[in-house]
């Protein structure tokens, strides 16, 4: 563990509270020494809290500070060992079995954007101009808006452009006084951002990602992070180019090495593992394996509409599917992680006691009106349903856990018990009304009646006799 200063780690805190940059995944000694080294430039030696003063009262400062920090060592064609072997042994062979199509790349950590450039010269060499301009995409991110406004002017002196080779500065540079710009029709195809591999989400979808001697400034945990977004980032069979001090030993279970000198890498697909002896037979299918059908129920797993969370044994988070990621911000990043780090195992609802209770007791249990607020104003409703998985042997082989969002069926519900109040009301108040108006009939029954003048007696009328 490296040694924490309480002053300098208050000075990380308010250089992320006032400008968004979150150091505190760096390397202390490598980071303190740089910020140290800014300090006895303008005299305040190792005061940190002094510093955070100055950086106060002078904002300017934190410019000074950051290109300190930001050490922003690139050029074209680094390495040409490294890039002639991309080139042969990746990109060639990669093209040539997508003689269609967009391919997209990315820079991270591009800093005055030579290597992104390097990139577009690459391509457009193997493709020719024109398909690169229609087919190619190149993303080139940094922390640094310095350096991304330089890498978008694209211009460069002769020292810069010494390691191109004669014949792509002819092609690809315009002599502008003692400088050379990029050409500027090829400079579309390469899009410059600001991005944070700390903090921001990673760009997708990616064919090849480049990031070259930046992981080595983070610490073992901000790398992990940052290599499963890269992960993520990367299509299946997607390269990873990073730089001669990351070899990536410690993390096989995401990238393996194509050449390992070279630092050139492949991603490793997370194939979904089976959850029992999985054959044709099991399939209701007879006879031999049918061909492809890993993949097929891979898919039909990651593309079910119900959210799906599969855990080993042990605890640890094996399978997850889009539904859940889209529900529950998960992602395939969090695959090996414990379930019990993930906000889901405890929210909407405490659900470790239930995978406790059926891994015990080797039953289903079925957890009913859960309530999850996904978003303001957007409130689910939800099922749980918690299954053991046991093996042919009678083995545990993990637990299953299926989110049904009840939340339309809830919601119909909810709209057929208002209809039904509404009718009962209508009812009751068509009764109210039946009433009065009967008693409103007996009124005017009883007003007609007191209206009505009195009828004569029947009885005959009294004779006057004579005698």
């Amino acid at each position: 563990m490296e040694p924490v200063d309480p002053q300098f780690e208050s000075l990380l805190a308010y250089l992320k509270e006032a400008r968004g940059f979150d150091f505190t995944g760096y390397k202390r000694s490598s980071l303190m020494r740089r910020v140290n080294r800014r300090m006895a430039q303008i005299g305040l030696a190792e005061d940190y809290q002094a510093y955070s003063d100055y950086l106060q009262v002078h904002p300017d400062e934190f410019t000074f500070l950051f290109n300190t920090i930001l050490i922003n060592v690139t050029g074209f064609f680094r390495d040409p060992d490294a890039w002639t072997y991309l080139r042969e042994e990746v990109v060639e062979p990669l093209l040539a079995t997508r003689p269609v199509g967009a391919i997209r790349i990315w820079s991270a950590g591009c800093a005055s954007g030579e290597e992104a450039y390097t990139l577009a010269m690459m391509l457009a060499e193997v493709l020719g101009i024109e398909a690169f301009r229609s087919r190619v995409k190149i993303y080139a991110t940094d922390v640094d808006a310095e350096q991304l406004s330089e890498a978008r002017q694209a211009v460069y002196d002769a020292r810069a452009i010494r390691s191109v080779p004669t014949d792509l500065v002819e092609r690809y540079f315009e002599p502008v006084g003692d400088r050379w710009v990029f050409h500027k029709d090829l400079r579309r195809s390469v899009i410059f951002g600001r991005n944070d591999l700390v903090q921001d989400a990673p760009i997708s979808r990616i064919d090849l990602l480049l990031c070259r001697n930046t992981l080595m400034y983070f610490n073992a945990e901000t790398q992990a992070k940052i290599l499963n977004r890269f992960h993520f980032a990367l299509a299946d069979g997607g390269i990873l180019f990073l730089g001669k001090a990351e070899m990536l030993l410690s993390h096989g279970s995401l990238f393996l090495p194509v050449e390992l000198k070279q630092r050139i890498f492949r991603r490793v697909s997370r194939q979904l593992a089976p959850l029992g002896p999985l054959s044709s037979e099991a399939a209701g299918v007879g006879g031999p394996s049918v061909p492809g059908f890993d993949s097929l129920r891979n898919e039909a797993f990651a593309a079910s509409p119900t959210a799906q969370l599969v855990l080993t044994s042990g605890g640890q988070v094996a399978l997850t599917n889009r539904q859940l990621e889209l529900t529950f911000g998960t992602s395939s990043r969090d695959i090996g992680r414990p379930f019990r780090d993930l906000d889901l195992s405890f929210r909407p609802v405490e659900l470790r006691k239930y995978v406790e209770q059926a891994q015990l007791e080797r039953r289903s249990l079925r957890i009913p009106d859960i309530e999850y607020l996904r978003a303001p104003g957007e409130m689910l409703h939800l099922e749980v349903q918690v299954s053991p998985l046991i093996g042919s042997d009678g083995g545990l082989l993990g637990v299953s856990l299926i989110f049904q969002d009840v939340t339309t069926t809830r919601r119909l519900h909810e709209e057929l018990e208002h209809t039904n109040q509404q009718l009962e009301a209508a009812y009751e108040e068509l009764q109210s009304t039946n009433e009065e108006l009967e008693t409103t009939n007996e009124e005017l029954q009883s007003t007609v009646e007191e209206l009505r003048p009195p009828t004569r007696s029947s009885s005959p009328p009294t004779k006057n006799w004579r005698r």
